[in-house]
């Protein structure tokens, strides 16, 4: 195991101008600094971490908590994505990541609060959790520094996804390109489906759309069995929409199944969109035209505020950071506004013919 004498002595340089360097102290100049540092580095030299986190008073170590209902672990595109952009940015500051503990069937098994003191955390990412959860309340309560993805408690750092322009940006796109009956299947009520579907009510108000109750309908996210059933309750109406909005990208193949199932085609019969922009929907025909959000931005975000709590904690302001998407511009909607301008012509010719008769 390579010393700090070691070091020392390859550099030329005394023991305490090595500890200097690798600890940055400011009475030696950059030059030496880089130096040392590379010399150590090309020796194989890692400082010891238990003896780092006494002198520092930190384990250089952050606990992510991520519990999803679905049980899709990992495989949830949307937060994987979102915590490989946290993973990369924590360990280029020099932290490592640890998962939390939530198996409730353990007999032996430690609360949030519990395990993370048990771990000596330094901080905690909160993503796609059940917010309301008791032991989640007494974490964010608790004197460790943590940031959430997607959800806003007063007291912490929230990294939030512009939902609200978000769908915004959605419903004018699609009504840009002529449609008018349209349809949204929203996801399970949650601070993220609200936000989305008092966008969507209030921007079609704007736009003057007249949305009939029946077009709204409710599925869990990523339920592409349940999106497909609430899609063929929409095809059945005596008016059916020509467009559906979908919760997200992945139950969007579910209406995209009954779509097919009733012998049509998207977007030649019917219109529909995504929400979130996963990559694997760009290379299924047709490319799926979504709401695409910043993962690795809203991953970047937060991992550089939860490192500025931990280590800037006096001058640090606990905020709201909106992170904003785009719509992406896929091949399911089809551009139906020529073909409305042509039945408003018509019609407004029967209504001149009937009144010359």
């Amino acid at each position: 195991m390579v010393s700090l004498k070691d070091i020392a002595a390859a550099c030329g340089v005394s023991i305490a101008t090595v500890s200097k360097a690798l600890n940055n102290h400011n009475d030696i100049s950059i030059e030496t600094k880089e130096y040392i540092r590379k010399v150590a580095g090309e020796l194989g030299y890692y400082p010891n971490s238990a003896a780092k986190a006494l002198k520092t008073n930190r384990t250089y170590n952050i606990g992510v908590l991520f519990v999803d209902e679905a049980q899709s672990g990992l495989t949830h595109d949307f937060f994987a994505y979102i915590l490989n952009s946290f993973k990369e940015e924590v360990e280029s500051k020099g932290y490592d990541i640890t998962f939390i503990n939530n198996n409730r069937t353990r007999s032996n098994r430690m609360s949030y609060l519990a395990h993370s003191r048990y771990r000596g955390f330094d901080g905690v990412c909160i993503a796609c959790v059940d917010f309301y959860d008791p032991e989640v309340v007494e974490l964010v309560r608790s004197d460790i520094p943590v940031v959430t993805i997607d959800y806003v408690f007063n007291n912490c750092t929230a990294i939030m996804s512009d939902n609200i322009r978000g769908m915004r940006d959605l419903l004018t796109y699609v009504y840009n390109k002529g449609h008018r009956r349209i349809a949204y299947i929203h996801g399970l009520r949650s601070s993220v489906t609200d936000s989305r579907l008092l966008s969507f009510n209030n921007t079609a108000m704007e736009l003057g759309l007249d949305i009939p109750d029946n077009y709204i309908k409710e599925a869990p996210y990523r339920s592409t069995k349940e999106t497909e059933e609430k899609t063929y309750e929409l095809l059945d109406l005596e008016n059916p929409p020509t467009c559906i909005l979908y919760p997200d990208d992945f139950s969007a193949y579910g209406g995209l199944n009954a779509i097919r199932n009733r012998g049509l085609s998207v977007p030649d019969d019917i219109s529909i969109c995504g929400y979130d922009g996963l990559r694997i929907a760009r290379h299924i025909e047709p490319q799926l035209t979504t709401l695409r959000q910043d993962t690795d931005k809203m991953g970047k975000e937060a991992a550089d505020e939860l490192i500025n709590l931990i280590e800037r904690p006096k001058t640090t302001l606990i905020k709201q950071v909106i992170v904003e998407g785009s719509v992406y511009e896929g091949h399911s909607v089809k551009d139906i506004s020529g073909q409305n301008n042509k039945e408003q012509n018509n019609s407004e010719q029967n209504a001149s013919e009937q009144n010359k008769s």
